[in-house]
């Protein structure tokens, strides 16, 4: 039996690495200045972390029906899963 593992590719650490910063990023600035929850254009009230926590979703939805849905690149999907973020982030 042979095991086989992830191949760790740089823009796969990439990625990790940008999640995990961000999940530190959000840590210290909670403890820094805790958050309210508030009510956007989602319709339940959210704090910071809420948000951040729907935006991955969101972003994660959006890159894995660009790849099922189209041929088209997927910096595309990137640039609106960045738009996706800031916006939920603001305004949600």
């Amino acid at each position: 039996m042979t095991l086989e593992w992830m191949a760790w590719t740089t823009p796969t650490a990439i990625f990790f690495v940008c999640i995990a910063l961000m999940l530190v990023g959000m840590t210290v600035w909670q403890v820094a200045m805790p958050s309210i929850e508030r009510r956007g254009f989602l319709p339940i009230d959210t704090t910071r972390g809420d948000r951040l926590f729907i935006g991955l979703l969101g972003s994660a939805y959006i890159h894995l029906a660009w790849i099922g849905l189209t041929d088209l690149n997927l910096w595309i999907a990137t640039g609106l899963s960045a738009v996706w973020m800031l916006v939920t982030m603001r305004w949600g």
